[in-house]
């Protein structure tokens, strides 16, 4: 296929895509307009992984979740490597582990490589997991044989790489694969290229396997100047790993937020680097995790720095916009209570601050648990007690 000349990013998808639906390239579902192509012979050109050496030797393979990729994560399963995959639009943290139930048969396998699946037997897996991807498989809609890659135009699998480089889940060395038709194969305009676009080190057709022994450096970390407000509040992880980054001392800066706004913010606040005495502070209080109970609209908040600040988790929970309807200050025993109107959005907000530190202390994040009718006079359910009145913040 010729692409004709001075073309944009969208020129080239919008040809493939037109290509791919005028010559019945394209399978379920569709339109394939605005997609990572799912084409006819993608399980063909997924077996081919088989022969890439790098994939025999990976144990953990992280792999986008679009329909022409189910093959792949199928081989993944099949071959008992730890599955990751994104989650949809990264709206509930940065990916999920597939865990197929014990025993699982070929078909409960397949099951599990499709969406449903992924919904249904994923758990989440937070910025602070002990993560290194072995190997990344991407969608695209366009791939050049130097490894130029072009994807649908909305940037998550871009993004998605480069937030597991800041979160240290992958490294220069990460192979990166691509599962495309043959037709998608074209020569892109090295112009086009910019500094956030992910490349591919071998791509995957029905009737080829090619190693593009691409050169050009992968990301390598979040480009905040590239990123929007917009895109921030889509994102809760996204807000947590720029609440990161901020404290490391990292110019944050937006798109779309004026440099004079942060102020002093490449540096790292003085409230949050306090010096730690001589005398090592006692182990705080873990949270209760969710029970059987059912969820709560309270989240919990742990391993606090014994010299923390109300405060200070006050400012934290702004910036990330998970301010709860009231918070309960548990200082001394190192955590504090979140109160939401819902367990939705205390849900959305466990989300939000997974990755959350106060100084040098990454904080534990979870639901609430509510206690048991067993554990209550009358047999009464309700939400978390402390053990002593403590003093209630309103934000």
């Amino acid at each position: 296929m010729e692409l004709r000349t001075g073309v944009s990013k969208q020129d080239i998808r919008e040809q493939i895509w037109d290509y791919m639906e005028s010559r019945n390239l394209a399978d379920f579902p569709w339109p394939v307009h605005h997609r990572i192509p799912n084409f006819k012979g993608s399980y063909l050109a997924c077996q081919n992984i088989r022969d890439l050496e790098v994939f025999a030797r990976t144990r953990e393979v992280k792999v986008d979740p679009d329909k022409p990729l189910e093959g792949i994560r199928l081989l993944a399963l099949q071959s008992k490597k730890t599955l990751l995959v994104p989650t949809p639009r990264l709206r509930m943290g940065l990916f999920n582990k597939i865990t197929p139930p014990p025993g699982a048969t070929k078909d409960v396998l397949r099951k599990c490589a499709t969406s449903q699946g992924v919904r249904n037997y994923s758990t989440p897996v937070g910025l602070d997991s002990r993560v290194l991807v072995d190997l990344v498989v991407v969608g695209s809609v366009a791939v050049s044989e130097k490894g130029w890659r072009i994807g649908k135009g909305e940037g998550y699998a871009d993004l998605e790489y480069a937030m597991m480089v800041s979160m240290g889940a992958v490294g220069p060395e990460t192979p990166v694969v691509t599962i495309v038709h043959d037709c998608q194969v074209i020569d892109i305009p090295e112009a086009l290229l910019e500094d956030h676009d992910l490349t591919v080190d071998y791509i995957l057709t029905p009737t080829r396997v090619i190693a593009t022994g691409c050169e050009r450096p992968k990301p390598t970390g979040i480009l905040w100047s590239k990123i929007s407000w917009e895109v921030m509040g889509k994102i809760p992880v996204l807000q947590s790993l720029r609440h990161r980054e901020k404290q490391a001392g990292k110019d944050v800066t937006l798109r779309d937020e004026p440099r004079r706004l942060l102020g002093a913010s490449s540096q790292q606040p003085a409230h949050l680097s306090a010096v730690r005495g001589p005398r090592d502070p006692p182990l705080p209080e873990p949270c209760p995790a969710q029970g059987e109970d059912g969820p709560t609209g309270t989240v919990c908040v742990g391993n606090l720095p014994r010299d923390a600040r109300v405060s200070e988790l006050k400012r934290a929970l702004r910036e990330l916009g998970a301010v709860p309807q009231r918070l309960t200050w548990q200082g001394p025993r190192g955590r504090a209570l979140l109160h939401y109107q819902a367990p939705a959005s205390a849900q959305q907000a466990v989300s939000r601050l997974q990755g959350l530190r106060l100084g040098a202390a990454t904080l534990t994040v979870a639901l609430a648990r509510r206690q048991r009718a067993s554990d209550l006079p009358g047999g009464r359910v309700q939400e978390p007690q402390p053990d002593c009145r403590p003093a209630v913040a309103d934000l």
